[in-house]
């Protein structure tokens, strides 16, 4: 394993990671706060402060044990989850899945950041490889939460947001599945079912988006 790549590769996509996974998780905190449920807050969730969201196995150990492991063919990572007590919310069915959705969308409208930071790049001249690579990274890491995170099996923002959309009946069927969703959703990842019939279409509609939305501000810095 080349040492000096990984700590390359690390320095590039450290500051998107953090602030990935830091505004997902302060995203969801918020949303439920608005909703009526305090208890992101009292613990002192909503914030911007990545150590407050920094699993030290889920964050570190685990991507580093990956990237060693698979050569950086594979990678894997999470945050602390934000508590959310749904009962607390004022309309839980309903309210969970803006709570769920928060997380998701606040990747999607970060990916659009960084696609706007290469195209001021770009126009301002900007040729160092570091500040381009960071922000494709920002592109990439953010769209990869998004689409990852709307698998809809839970625990899974996707699959909460499933849940709060079904009918009760249909609902409860799906919920009870969460206590073992990270295994199973693992092992379809594992089975490359995740990355080629969900991760890769849903990353081709956001680079997509992406660009529909930059054309506008390349075409009058033009």
């Amino acid at each position: 394993m080349d040492i000096a790549n990984l700590i390359q590769t690390v320095a590039i996509y450290a500051l998107p990671v953090l602030f990935a996974i830091t505004i997902h998780e302060a995203a969801h905190g918020y949303v439920a706060r608005y909703f009526g449920d305090n208890t992101a807050w009292m613990l002192g969730r909503v914030t911007l402060n990545p150590l407050k969201h920094i699993d030290p196995l889920g964050t570190i150990a685990m991507p580093l044990l990956l990237y060693f492991a698979t050569s950086g063919a594979f990678l894997f990572g999470y945050a602390k989850p934000v508590p959310v007590n749904f009962g607390n919310l004022r309309n839980p069915k309903r309210d969970m899945v803006w709570v769920a959705l928060a997380g998701p969308a606040s990747n999607f409208v970060q990916a659009i950041l960084w696609a706007l930071a290469l195209v001021l790049m770009a126009w301002l001249g900007v040729q160092e490889r570091f500040f381009i690579q960071m922000a494709q990274a920002g592109a990439l890491v953010n769209l990869v939460m998004w689409a990852f995170n709307l698998f809809p099996l839970p625990p899974l923002d996707g699959g909460r947001i499933l849940v709060g959309l079904l009918p009760w009946k249909q609902a409860q069927w799906v919920s009870r599945i969460e206590p073992w969703g990270f295994f199973i959703v693992m092992g379809l990842v594992i089975a490359g079912v995740v990355g080629t019939y969900w991760l890769r279409p849903l990353m081709a509609i956001g680079y997509a988006v992406l660009n529909t939305l930059t054309m506008p501000l390349i075409s009058l810095l033009r």
